[in-house]
């Protein structure tokens, strides 16, 4: 991890440690352009020419700081005003700050050096140490003030997580349609409010690791809030039906789950017990026992040989994972067992000719014990190479197996035709196919190479291993009543969110592929989708000449949407069909060619089919209809915001299947 800008130091060794971790990007992004003077102010030259120049430079930078600090200071003091909490915190971190932005405008006042000098008042240039001393205070201060004013953030997660909370309690307890729709309507707003205020925390989060686990939390809660919708009106329309309520209460149950690890994640501790370790990953298991092998080189007698034997066992043990699975074929436990044999033998030999080494005072590592290494690192290496091709293969081929979704279709048959006896067939064979998929998650998680990758596998995992049983649950119900609309649009909620899984799990796996062949692509978060139920799309592999074709029509499509733009910025109508068609087809084309590059609003191959529908509907209707804001406007159900055309991700929980659902949300279904 970068190091923070609070902690930097200068060519005479000061250090402005502020004593505070940043634990968001926007504190230290705040802090950075203060950094940067406050260092040119320091770093200057012990013996610099005093031109009029140089001095008027050194002024004016000195005067920038102390104007900064004064308007960063005002701010910090209205916080404190409307915060009762924070008041005497922040107004003791205002007054310092104001104390040493004063101080450095003093010290920089230097345009009368020499007679301030001779009066006896110190500047940057004779009083160095009190220069030091003022930074050092203006910069702890300072980052306290902004450390201080991120609690507020924090302070409207929690609350905004409480009143979603109460309202939750609220709908778990009403008995009628009319109250429900209500209430919902509430819970829906506030889920919004709290989409927004976590997905802004995400993004602001230093720590990858908490990014992966904010992101895993919030992809429960939004594939929650629908299963939460449609499970609760099954249970109102059905209330003496067992299968129903252990369905809604299962969600209930995941909903509270995800909010609580919101908050463990913002404020850094934890409701339930002690802090939640991850389990030792094969690949970081390897990793580390590679780092003391190697470590050899540097000292022969850091590491007992009892430490390196005792971690490979512990290594040799993890792999029980692989050999024990029921899916792991004999041939692939074989080639693993066989493996792990010759890295003991090769342990074995190193640690021996390491202690020969060591018997006879050697002083750096001999030809025996170099060679050692290298078979050991090698042969460590393989292993970790077979277990990671063992986890990609099934994990690939699983993906395949269960591309058509035959079993949830059965599923959604057998219930619709009010077969409890085939729900209870097809339930057995879906639960099967859980603990295959949970199983390759785990595998996925010894393997994935890096801890955020680590998490996004125990979320897939936790999901298969909740969704399952609530689908075959939410299959009884709809078996019970076969001719209830609720329980059939329950069932399929559940089984779009089990889809949705499966593709999350697709593109898991690329990324995990990416890490070990070296290719660090984007980190896989859990985010909210519109179209859960779409299935994945293989990308088309490029050569050279058809990447630079696409790069060069690209750049081109680029240029041309600019200057049409541009063109008709100067049109007096704005109006005009002619205009708004032009603009509407360059930018169609635009999101047509930022889809092949895996970029853009446009997601799947049915994207891209509408959208090219309603630019053909561009040239009949000659309207705008067709734009890409437009058409996605139509897709949300709500207007698009300028940031996701930038490309900015949306916070929101899916807003748009909520707002439809209410819309048919009605008191009439009494059939």
């Amino acid at each position: 991890m970068a190091s923070s800008p609070c902690s930097s130091s200068n060519s005479g060794g000061s250090n402005f440690d502020c004593g505070l971790e940043i634990k968001t990007r926007s504190v230290e992004q705040t802090l950075i352009p203060l950094v940067s003077q406050i260092t040119t102010l320091i770093n200057h030259k012990d013996k610099l020419k005093k031109t009029e120049k140089t001095l008027r430079a050194i002024q004016k930078v000195g005067q920038a700081v102390s104007v900064a600090v004064g308007r960063f200071v005002a701010v910090g003091e209205a916080i404190a005003l409307e915060n009762e909490e924070l008041k005497e915190e922040m107004g003791h971190a205002c007054f310092e700050a104001r104390r040493a932005g004063m101080a450095i405008a003093q010290l920089t006042d230097v345009c009368g050096a020499e007679q301030s000098e001779s009066d006896g008042r110190g500047t940057v240039f004779s009083d160095r140490t009190g220069m030091v001393k003022a930074a050092r205070m203006l910069l702890s201060s300072v980052t306290k003030v902004l450390v201080l004013a991120d609690r507020i953030v924090i302070k409207q997660i929690i609350s905004s997580r409480n009143k979603v909370l109460v309202t939750l309690e609220q709908l778990e307890q009403v008995s009628t349609f009319q109250e429900f729709v209500q209430i919902f309507s509430q819970f829906g707003n506030e889920m919004v409010e709290f989409a927004h205020l976590t997905g802004d925390r995400q993004n602001d989060l230093k720590d990858e690791n908490k990014k992966a686990r904010m992101a895993a939390a919030r992809a429960v809660l939004e594939k929650c809030t629908m299963m939460l919708l449609t499970a609760s009106k099954t249970c109102l329309r059905h209330p003496d039906c067992e299968s129903a309520r252990i369905n809604k209460d299962a969600v209930f149950q995941r909903m509270r789950l995800a909010l609580d690890q919101v908050i463990e994640i913002v404020t850094d501790a934890r409701t339930s017990g002690e802090a939640k370790t991850l389990p030792i990953s094969i690949y970081a298991g390897i990793k580390d026992f590679k780092g003391k092998v190697e470590g050899l080189r540097d000292s022969l007698y850091c590491v007992p040989c009892e430490a390196v034997a005792a971690q490979l066992e512990a290594l040799v043990e993890q792999t029980e994972d692989f050999t024990d699975s029921a899916y792991t074929s004999h041939e692939q436990r074989e080639g693993i067992l066989q493996l792990c044999h010759m890295t003991r033998q090769e342990t074995q030999q190193l640690l021996s000719t390491w202690s020969e080494a060591q018997s006879l005072k050697a002083k750096e590592v001999t030809e025996e014990v170099e060679l050692a290494i290298l078979k050991t690192c090698q042969s460590v290496s393989e292993l970790r190479r077979e277990v990671s091709h063992k986890a990609a293969t099934q994990a690939s081929e699983l993906l395949k197996l269960h591309s058509d979704h035959l079993v949830l279709q059965a599923l959604k048959a057998a219930g619709s035709e009010g077969n409890l006896e085939a729900v209870a067939e097809y339930g057995r064979t879906l639960t099967e196919q859980r603990e295959q998929l949970v199983e390759t998650c785990r595998l996925l998680c010894h393997i994935s190479g890096t801890e955020p990758l680590e998490i996004t596998c125990i979320h897939a995992e936790e999901t298969f291993h909740v969704i399952g049983p609530q689908i075959i649950s939410a299959a009884q119900t709809l078996a019970l009543h076969p001719n209830s609309k609720i329980a059939k649009e329950n069932l399929d909620v559940f089984c779009e969110a089990w889809e949705s899984q499966l593709c999350d799990m697709a593109v898991l796996l690329k990324e995990i592929n990416d890490v070990f062949e070296g290719r660090r692509g984007r980190l896989s978060l859990p985010s909210p989708k519109h179209s859960t139920n779409l299935k994945t799309v293989k990308a088309a592999k490029l050569d050279a000449e058809e990447q630079t074709t696409i790069a060069k029509l690209g750049l081109e499509l680029r240029l041309l949407t600019s200057d049409v733009d541009s063109e008709l910025e100067r049109w007096e109508e704005q109006d005009h069909d002619v205009a708004r068609q032009c603009q509407s087809m360059s930018s169609v084309a635009y999101s047509m060619y930022l889809f092949t590059r895996g970029e853009g609003l446009l997601k799947t191959t049915l994207d891209l089919f509408h959208q090219a529908e309603v630019c053909q509907l561009c040239k009949s209707q000659r309207s705008s209809q067709g734009s890409p804001q437009h058409w996605r406007e139509r897709q949300l159900g709500t207007p698009v915001k300028e940031d996701a055309l930038n490309g900015k991700g949306s916070n929101g929980f899916g807003v748009k299947s909520l707002e439809q659902h209410m819309a048919n949300m009605t008191f009439l279904e009494t059939k």
